[in-house]
Formats: C-alpha cells, structure tokens, sequence
C-alpha cells in the first residue's frame, strides 16, 4: 500500500481518536437541560438527516471529488464540536444534531468510497477491511478519553480534545492524492 493511502488511514485513526460515541451527544443534551424524555428526539433527528442527506453528499462527491466532501465532513464536526462547547441555548443544542447527521452523511460512505479507490484495485476488499480495523480500534480509546476527560474537566472536554483532533486530520487531508 503507497504512502498516499498510508496517510489517509492514519489521518482517519487522529480523526476516529476524537470522534466519540454519539452518546455523549445525547448526554450532552441531557445535562443541558433536555428532559431524559426527549433524548430519543435527537436520535431520531440525527439519523433522519444522515439518512436522507448520505444519497446527495455521495453525488456531491462524485461532481467535487472525495476530498472536498470529506473536508466538509469534518468541518461540520467541527460545527458540532464548537455548538456544544459554546452552547448557551437549547436551539445551538438542536442545531448540533442537525449538523451531526450532515457529518455522519458526509463521512459514513464518501470514506469508504475514498479509501476503495485510494487502495490498489487487486487488494481493495483487504485495504477497505484494514481501514475499517483501524477505525474499529480507535472507537473505545476515543469514548474511554471523552469519558475521562467529561469526569475530569467538564462535559466541554471531550468536544475540545475532538476539535482539535478534527483540524489536525483536515490539514492532513490535504496533503492526499486524489486517484484520477
């Protein structure tokens, strides 16, 4: 596998380091003030959006190419991660879901599309599955870290570290080759 790939597993593991459970999402919203009731409420939005937005960001990646929707990904996560460290109303609390499913709709397919077509055509199936292990194996550290730090400093914590995490992996996105 060449360094170009190379580089894109390992960007994708800074990024999965960051990228916790959603739970903390619903967490986050309970803490702030939303009814343990109306939790269910954000799963449902969040999934909703990623379920009818996956369909137009996979043609949007098709016309811009894998890279730039991938790059918008994460700058929703971003968006995300800034909503919830500044959040000081219940609509930013809302917004940040909605932004949520954007990303998850930007990222989910756009990157295994991208990580088939970075890897050699006679080992995509084995490049996909190593992506996806590393990924895997980034999950727990990544919850385990939020988790540690919510306890430790604030339920902010956690969307800091991933902000942070989320800038890293970007600027070294754009250090990827496109496959013509």
């Amino acid at each position: 596998l060449d360094g170009n790939f190379r580089l894109f597993v390992m960007l994708s593991a800074v990024f999965s380091l960051g990228a916790f459970s959603y739970s903390f999402l619903l967490i986050f919203a309970n803490k702030f003030g939303f009814q343990i009731t109306t939790v269910p409420f954000f799963y449902l939005l969040f999934t909703l959006v990623a379920t009818f937005c996956s369909y137009p960001f996979g043609v949007l990646s098709d016309r811009i190419g894998r890279k730039a929707v991938l790059q918008i990904s994460y700058v929703l996560w971003g968006l995300v991660c800034l909503a919830m460290i500044f959040a000081d109303s219940t609509w930013m609390v809302v917004a940040a879901f909605v932004l949520f499913g954007l990303h998850q709709a930007g990222i989910d397919t756009v990157q295994k599309a991208f990580v088939t077509e970075l890897g050699p055509a006679q080992y995509r199936a084995s490049a996909l599955g190593g992506f996806q292990m590393v990924i895997g194996l980034c999950a727990l550290p990544a919850s385990v870290a939020a988790g540690l730090l919510w306890d430790r400093f604030g339920m902010q914590a956690p969307f800091i570290l991933s902000l942070g995490l989320t800038v890293v992996s970007a600027g070294m996105l754009f250090f990827v080759k496109e496959r013509p």
